[in-house]
């Protein structure tokens, strides 16, 4: 069983699926990043594997590149296709306050995550999750589906089965932008969803004012959040606690040091 494994080399899902393969004994021949401007169409036909597995690799394969393989490609996406297609699967489901989320492995076409599917698994999402302790999971359940999958695709023993486009949602790419909060103004609830989901990147922020006139940027890395009436309701009783936060120019602290730093300094 030969394969080619693509994926971001800055990518932490990347990272724990190809690690996780390796120590499951199905090594792929021969590993690609994002970091080459272009792919050599040639050179992979001359290495005659039998699929491709994709994970988070960032770039959208051309045709010639997918009618290589002779068992296709195979691509691990972090949700339950068709929903959530597109680059955020994972910060989207957190900002929606998802319950769940999962697992898809699908054949690549040319469209964005549009192919037909070869397995699905969901997996629960706790209110202590966040970006960074769910993509870990997430990566965790793909080794298991792949180690599972691949034999059987192989093999033939599994039926693809097309995707449900009348249930497709789409995700976009975060920007700065939409990681800023306002304090005062944002729903509590808004503020912490935020705070799961866009962490590390792009980076959920705020900006303070001071009693000298100038701003001072803080990014909010953690909080806890409670309404009275637990978690599903985000009224007027509800209450954001910061915990822990980075003010620009120093490092990550306690919110409760940022405050006995910096309360006289604040309007």
């Amino acid at each position: 069983m030969n394969f080619i494994f693509f994926g971001d080399k800055k990518s932490p899902f990347a990272e724990i699926i190809l690690q996780g393969l390796i120590k499951s004994e199905l090594k792929p021949i021969a590993v690609f990043s994002n970091a080459k401007e272009q792919l050599d169409a040639e050179y992979l036909k001359s290495l005659c594997a039998d699929f491709f597995v994709v994970a988070s690799f960032g770039k959208i394969l051309k045709k010639n590149i997918i009618d290589i393989p002779k068992k296709g490609i195979i691509n691990v996406h972090p949700s339950l296709l068709p929903k959530y297609r597109g680059p955020s699967p994972i910060q989207s489901a957190l900002l929606n306050y998802e319950k769940e989320t999962g697992i898809t492995l699908f054949f690549i076409d040319e469209k964005i995550d549009h192919g037909q599917i070869l397995a699905r698994e969901k997996m629960q999402i706790a209110d202590g999750d966040n970006y960074t302790s769910l993509i870990k999971k997430l990566a965790g359940l793909s080794v298991e589906m792949l180690v599972k999958t691949l034999p059987m695709i192989m093999a033939g023993k599994i039926e693809p089965e097309p995707q449900n486009e009348s249930s497709a949602t789409y995700t976009k790419k975060f920007t700065t932008q939409d990681a800023f909060v306002d304090l005062e103004k944002d729903n509590p609830k808004e503020i912490w969803l935020k705070i799961r989901a866009l962490n590390p990147e792009p980076g959920v922020y705020t900006v303070l004012k001071l009693k000298n006139g100038k701003e001072l940027r803080l990014k909010l890395l953690e909080a806890g959040f409670s309404s009275g009436g637990g978690f599903a309701s985000g009224g007027k009783n509800a209450k954001l606690e910061l915990i822990k936060v980075h003010p620009e120019g120093k490092g990550p602290m306690l919110y409760s040091a940022f405050l006995n730093g910096y309360s006289k300094l604040l309007e």
